[in-house]
């Protein structure tokens, strides 16, 4: 007897330096770690991302599949690993899971009402099409059921994973700050807040290493730097490498992200794995990802923000965190998530 064939599409890993990449990586080693050969998996993929190459059977996308997928009855269940899919699943003839990152969007003070109800039309009639809708958090499904009642009765939640990250021996990175840092890493969007930390390093001696895709904004985090007289304490490196990111976990004093949109907010648990504090935005999902191992900034003005983080250090350092940190992120294993999502696949292969 055949195996059920399952295709899963991690067609938005076109860019190393970017959330999705991240998660299809992780959950595509654990999906085909933990598969334990239940399922005929293969994988959907841009041509030119070229991480799983002699892992597993893979079906490349071309612009052609915009207009038609020829492998569109071919697969017993599809499973669509972010609300961006470039296969639309009323198109396709299979079982369907779409997993939702987030919808950011509505939470975005610039996005125009108008924008926003296209968003919400668009992610409906995707929802409508598929069988099961995974989110990655909690705050996620609650965000897509309270926008999107139709998801209430398809809804699941599986939390990401995150890498536990080595630095490799003898590796450091181009830029090896010369005093102890303040660390943070993303896509350098006003949303994620980089232009609010500069405050933090008045009244002290740290620098701050913000890594990341670089955008506009990151003039606006420099005058912020200027404005609180620690221009010379502030290092904006562009993307960097898995061995790099590493390196800052590792050394860095305190991990700081007063995001105001995540999905789920990934760096915190890679930062976590190392021990170190964290100093988190109560927005969207962060409360959920960090817990009670965190600290959080009620609001994001500058007083209230260096006081959180001066009390925050105290905190840290007199008790002892470090192990506490390292057991909330063991939580979130890749291979937790792999088997979530492999019980939901014999769930609904089950039902026919």
């Amino acid at each position: 007897m055949s195996k059920p064939k399952v295709l899963v599409t991690f067609d938005s890993m076109k860019d190393t330096n970017c959330g999705y990449f991240s998660f299809g990586k992780g959950l595509g080693d654990a999906l085909l770690k933990e598969n334990g050969g239940q399922f005929d998996l293969q994988f959907y993929l841009f041509p030119v991302t070229d991480y799983f190459d002699g892992k597993v059977t893979i079906n490349r996308r071309s612009k052609l599949h915009d207009l038609y997928f020829s492998d569109h009855n071919q697969y017993d269940l599809i499973h669509l690993t972010d609300q961006r899919t470039r296969l639309h699943p009323s198109r396709l003839k299979a079982k369907k899971i779409m997993t939702i990152h987030d919808i950011n969007k509505v939470h975005i003070n610039k996005s125009k009402p108008w924008r926003i109800r296209a968003f919400l039309n668009q992610l409906r009639k995707k929802i409508l099409a598929v069988d099961r809708v995974v989110a990655i958090s909690r705050f996620v499904a609650d965000d897509v059921m309270k926008y999107i009642p139709e998801a209430r009765d398809k809804m699941s939640v599986i939390h990401n994973g995150a890498d536990q990250l080595v630095v490799p021996t003898n590796h450091t990175p181009a830029y090896v700050p010369g005093k102890p840092f303040l660390f943070t890493i993303g896509l350098l969007s006003p949303q994620k807040g980089f232009h609010l930390i500069p405050p933090l390093l008045q009244g002290n001696d740290y620098q701050l290493v913000i890594a990341g895709m670089e955008t506009p904004h990151k003039q606006t985090i420099l005058d912020a730097a200027r404005q609180y007289g620690v221009a010379d304490r502030v290092i904006i490196t562009g993307p960097i490498t898995e061995a790099d990111k590493a390196w800052y976990y590792q050394h860095c004093a305190a991990f700081v992200f007063p995001s105001r949109a995540e999905g789920f907010g990934l760096p915190v648990i890679e930062a976590m794995h190392f021990g170190k504090p964290v100093f988190l935005s109560r927005y969207t999902s962060l409360p959920e990802v960090g817990g009670s191992v965190a600290y959080y900034f009620d609001e994001l003005e500058a007083p209230h923000m260096q006081q959180v983080f001066t009390n925050g250090m105290l905190h840290y350092a007199q008790n002892n965190r470090a192990p506490q940190i390292i057991a909330h992120a063991g939580q979130f294993t890749w291979e937790n998530a792999a088997k979530q999502y492999l019980a939901i696949y014999s769930q609904l292969l089950g039902s026919e």
